[in-house]
């Protein structure tokens, strides 16, 4: 009979238990999120080789902006007494809300002498420089607002033509090795076939190895990331260093509108995979590894620098039996007038506790 069959009851109580068991603590993301997006981002990347392989041009594409609209290009005969320059330039770029104080560091007159000793120098000391400015704000008094203009990432440009590295690039990658995230590129790609391309990446990649250069590695990916995540991050581990081309001028290929090279034989479009690796270039520092090139910026290449400064400062202060720091100590500002009130507020409650003090032994001695 129907009327005898008993029938599970709904749970009318179940949200509210669900309820009382939720925390809340799941919404942390979402508030680092809307934190990090209100303070807004920012990024140092250096760009390094000799002049005419098109990093100006590279940088404005990678970004979409002119950052060199006043620059002026030197004839040889000038070239010959230039000294290794850093220009910086600034720019804020806002992109759906989220903002990018974005710095380019240039390092005009690089490998452009005909003497090139020890022409990295100027850019080793300029990233030092940086690290040494952190490290005094860091240990300053104001280490609420701290400019970071430590350099995240350095672009250094290979050429073309040759057999593949050549002296003075082994040793600029040497020396900044372990200062800053190497990225090796290959200048100019279009002047190369697709088959010269990929024996100049193999001759690279295995002098890389052979001279012991330490360029930035791509991390592992977590067991969990999809396997289209997993599958790109394949395609940029075999692709550096990467082959690049860049174009900021927009031309007609197939009916559409493109940024590429046009040449008698054809056009070379800058976002065709096929073409050049600028996509994956872009794809890598900007989308997918630009947050872990600042980790291993600030929890590797910094910390070994103020693990350093630490030890000089205390090898010192065994030897003098005094401390004395490796930087210069930047003098101290001046305080405001609430600073001064609030210092004079502290000494005279220091003074009347003080003389509470003396007051109530006085009545115990009595007593």
């Amino acid at each position: 009979d129907l009327k005898d069959i008993k029938y599970p009851q709904r749970d009318t109580k179940q949200p509210e238990r669900d309820e009382k068991e939720y925390v809340g603590f799941a919404t942390l993301p979402n508030q680092v999120h809307r934190k990090s997006v209100k303070k807004g981002f920012d990024f140092t990347l250096m760009v390094a080789g000799e002049s005419g392989l098109g990093k100006s041009t590279l940088v404005n594409s990678l970004f979409l902006t002119d950052l060199h609209k006043d620059r002026k290009l030197l004839n040889a005969e000038e070239r010959i007494s230039q000294t290794v320059e850093i220009t910086k330039h600034t720019v804020d770029i806002e992109e759906k809300g989220v903002k990018l104080k974005l710095t380019i560091v240039d390092t005009p007159g690089f490998g452009d002498a005909v003497n090139n000793t020890e022409c990295w120098r100027p850019v080793t000391d300029y990233i030092n420089l940086q690290f040494e400015q952190y490290f005094r704000d860091e240990s300053g008094l104001n280490r609420k607002n701290i400019q970071d203009n430590r350099v995240h990432c350095c672009l250094y440009f290979i050429p073309p033509f040759g057999h593949g590295l050549r002296p003075v690039d082994i040793e600029f990658m040497k020396a900044l090795q372990d200062k800053v995230n190497v990225v090796p590129l290959i200048a100019k790609a279009d002047c190369l076939t697709p088959t010269e391309i990929k024996k100049l990446k193999e001759r690279l990649r295995e002098e890389i190895d052979k001279y012991g250069i330490k360029i930035y590695q791509f991390p592992d990916c977590d067991s969990d990331e999809d396997e289209e995540f997993k599958q790109q991050d394949k395609e940029l581990k075999e692709s550096t260093p990467f082959a690049v081309i860049g174009s900021n001028t927009v031309v007609e290929a197939r009916g559409q509108r493109v940024r590429g090279r046009l040449y008698p034989w054809g056009i070379v479009e800058v976002e065709n995979p096929s073409h050049c690796d600028f996509v994956k270039l872009r794809t890598m520092l900007i989308r997918t590894h630009m947050h872990d090139l600042k980790d291993i910026t600030s929890d590797g290449h910094y910390e070994n620098y103020r693990a350093q400064c630490i030890q000089t400062m205390t090898s010192k202060m065994n030897a003098d039996k005094r401390v004395e720091s490796p930087i210069p100590i930047l003098p101290l500002s001046t305080p405001d007038v609430e600073t001064e009130k609030l210092i004079k507020m502290k000494d005279e409650e220091i003074v009347n506790n003080a003389q509470q003090q003396v007051l109530h032994n006085q009545d115990a001695d009595v007593n």
